[in-house]
């Protein structure tokens, strides 16, 4: 059971996040960094964290986030969306500390921030993909036209890990 939340990010999600834990008598740490102490969620947080000075860079410094989080006594850690959110290097981070990151395993992250992998992953789990090459930087790119005539235009080319 979660007693404590960090919230690792600011504003409108922060609070959203802040009125959920209140609701489900879950305490609440917000982090913020000096250009937003008097925001709200600073204010309306169980608890608050200055986590620096520069505006951003405090909302992306992992370790500093685990280690706040820790010395608050929160065994929790939600990214909300955006900044961390979808680092599993962060989400991994914050389980290997021991503590609970709030959203997908570590792994799912990584599996599912590229194409090709999670592609693969839905195949073998026999769920519908739309039509698609293999690899495209294993294709040749005669290949990739002969394909896109095949399946007919338009046709979209995606990075693997974008």
């Amino acid at each position: 059971m979660i007693s404590k939340v960090l919230i690792a990010n600011r504003g409108e999600i922060a609070v959203r996040i802040i009125r959920a834990c209140r609701d489900l008598h879950i305490q609440s740490v917000a982090i913020y960094t000096k250009p937003d102490e008097d925001c709200l969620h600073v204010k309306i947080a169980s608890e608050a964290k200055c986590i620096g000075e520069d505006a951003i860079k405090g909302y992306l410094d992992a370790k500093i986030i685990i280690q706040t989080a820790k010395e608050c006594g929160a065994d929790a850690i939600h990214p909300g969306y955006g900044f961390l959110s979808e680092n599993y290097e962060f989400a991994k981070m914050v389980e290997d500390a021991g503590l609970i990151f709030v959203g997908p395993k570590s792994q799912v992250i990584k599996n599912m921030g590229n194409k090709n992998i999670a592609r693969e992953l839905m195949q073998k789990n026999g769920i519908p993909v739309v039509p698609g090459t293999k690899v495209l930087n294993e294709c040749k790119e005669e290949e990739i036209k002969e394909f896109a005539k095949k399946i007919g235009y338009p046709v979209i080319l995606k990075a693997s890990g974008g």
